[in-house]
């Protein structure tokens, strides 16, 4: 709710860019990301910096060409982005901020409960071969990609897949369930829509470990919009996804730099809900 004091603890103000993280959120970040090399050149480029030209990127969706020049160049930029992603400091930020918010939120670390979704998106117009391909979802009528992601019950992210839009949910969910799993293994129930429905999707997440998958269906009776119960939260963290510009639609040749964005993407917002549950203690 914006009350007056939600208000301040989301405003901006003195920040050069809205997308610029502030020193408290800073904090949080700077002790997971890797030292630089003991041998050769001691590093020179502002860590801090290069996460503000990724934050700027996923929020105004610009070229890598088209950064500021208030930035590193573009070429460190992506380098500093393709090397987190490679060597797992995205994903290991992203797990420890999510550990914090949870514990701040006064629950347990590891979650019992998952909700499961997709969301087909629409692929950019953009020139040159795709490396990983996309497809048609006939049923939304997008050509592009399918998320499927797996949240928590305070919406934050556990797993996420992407495959072509013609990828049926019921099959792409077992992978993104199979990250799950390894990570979080205590999940017990996993609550899904009606297209991950049957007895051989439910097989088949059985196969992967002791939870099950309960669906929730919308009445046929209801009129107009209904807040589904554990479905609604999934669905507000695909809407806290597109609004970051860069996720809008599929601009990545590579699925794996579009889940380095996600990933992004949560972690902007983790590091925001930290300093609030923080500053409300």
């Amino acid at each position: 709710m914006w009350t007056g004091e939600n208000r301040k603890l989301y405003e901006r103000k003195g920040l050069r860019y809205p997308s610029d993280m502030t020193d408290e959120e800073w904090s949080l970040v700077e002790p997971m990301i890797p030292p630089g090399k003991r041998h050769g050149r001691h590093r020179s480029v502002n860590l801090r910096e290069v996460f503000n030209a990724i934050l700027y990127l996923l929020s105004t969706g610009c070229q890598w060409r088209a950064l500021p020049k208030d930035f590193p160049p573009r070429s460190t930029v992506n380098e500093y982005f393709k090397l987190w992603e490679w060597d797992g400091t995205l994903e290991r930020i992203h797990h420890a901020l999510f550990v914090q918010v949870r514990e701040l939120s006064g629950k347990e670390a590891s979650p019992t409960a998952a909700i499961i979704d997709s969301q087909s998106v629409k692929a950019a117009e953009k020139g040159g071969a795709e490396i990983d391909p996309i497809g048609y979802d006939a049923g939304k009528k997008v050509k592009g990609i399918k998320r499927h992601l797996v949240v928590d019950t305070l919406g934050m992210v556990l797993g996420a897949e992407i495959q072509p839009a013609d990828v049926q949910d019921r099959d792409g969910a077992l992978t993104v369930l199979a990250e799950v799993r390894r990570l979080f293994p205590f999940v017990e129930k996993i609550f899904a829509d009606g297209a991950y429905q049957g007895a051989a999707t439910a097989a088949a997440v059985a196969d992967l470990g002791a939870w099950e998958i309960e669906i929730v269906k919308r009445s046929d009776t209801a009129k107009g919009f209904v807040l589904l119960p554990k479905r609604w939260i999934v669905e507000r963290t695909l809407g806290w996804i597109g609004r970051c510009r860069r996720l809008s639609k599929h601009f990545e040749n590579r699925a794996r730099s579009a889940l380095a964005f996600i990933r992004i993407a949560m972690i902007r917002l983790m590091t925001r809900r930290i300093a609030r549950l923080t500053a409300q203690q």
